[in-house]
């Protein structure tokens, strides 16, 4: 069989890999935008007790390489009690790091508004929390679309790093082919290139909505 015809034949199982690789990255891109979120507002909050506990976290999970933070979650916790599929220890792992990255880009988006809209805002009867809500965060997310779109595709990317706790994702499905037709090359540059149409696709989303929604301040 010549290489075209083997591709052709694995081609499917490549392509059902790459769907739960793109699942994971949504899902990691949904949470961890959310947990990134709150703790930007921890850390700009006027609490310090508050600020303190979300540069902990900032500090820890991107202290810590992604892959041991994954190897921890499904190999070591189950030594405490705690066992944790390979879906669930890769959406968990993917979302508490993703979100440490997002944190900080939402902050420093949050923070380099001017200082007047909140001035402003407060001077209007707000409180700190209604103004944070309805005029600074909203202004934020023009700025904020380029640096969070280089950030999934960071995400999309990391999702390989899950074929080491057994998570049958794009990467992980090349490899328990290769144990079986030991075919390395063809099935390891197919993922290569598998993975650059899965990144391009997010640029080109991302650059489009950079056109739609970033106006002239």
């Amino acid at each position: 069989m010549n290489s075209v015809e083997f591709i052709w034949s694995v081609l499917p199982v490549l392509l059902k890999g790459m769907v739960m690789t793109v699942q994971l990255a949504v899902l990691a891109i949904i949470f961890g935008t959310m947990i990134g979120l709150v703790i930007a507002l921890m850390k700009i909050d006027q609490r310090p007790w508050l600020n303190r506990i979300g540069g902990l976290y900032t500090w820890f999970f991107r202290g810590i390489p992604l892959l041991v933070q994954l190897i921890f979650l499904y190999y070591g916790l189950p030594a405490v009690g705690i066992v944790l599929t390979p879906y669930s220890a890769a959406v968990l792992g993917l979302s508490l790091c993703g979100g440490a990255y997002i944190a900080e880009i939402i902050r420093a988006g949050i923070q380099s508004i001017e200082k007047g809209q909140m001035e402003a805002a407060l001077s209007l009867g707000m409180t700190y929390g209604q103004a944070m809500r309805r005029v600074i965060v909203p202004q934020t997310y023009r700025r904020l679309l380029p640096p969070m779109g280089n950030e999934f595709i960071t995400l999309l990317k990391d999702v390989a790093l899950v074929s080491v706790i057994t998570m049958v994702d794009l990467l992980r499905s090349a490899q328990l082919l290769n144990q079986t037709y030991f075919r390395p090359f063809e099935l390891y540059a197919t993922v290569a290139i598998l993975y650059l149409i899965l990144t391009s696709i997010f640029t080109v989303a991302v650059g489009y909505l950079e056109k739609k929604l970033t106006l002239p301040e």
